[in-house]
């Protein structure tokens, strides 16, 4: 895996890719930024589930009211 790295002080067009193992000196960041994105991924798959799960409850009622109007 790569990392894109940025450097305090710097401006954009010094970042640079560095694979992991090249950023051992940097291991509690690079951590922390794995638990973040982690974190992150597991509330979106939780907000996808909970608006999955309301679409589908708001789409019952029209289908059964289609059934009836048009059935």
């Amino acid at each position: 895996m790569k990392y894109l790295v940025y450097w305090k002080k710097f401006t954009v067009e010094n970042n640079i890719w560095k694979r992991e193992e090249d950023l051992e000196n940097a291991r509690e960041a690079v951590e922390e930024f794995e638990g973040r994105i982690n974190t992150e991924v597991r509330g979106q798959e939780k907000l996808d589930r909970l608006e999955e799960k309301y679409f589908r409850k708001e789409e019952l009622p029209e289908k059964y009211i289609a059934k009836i109007l048009y059935g």
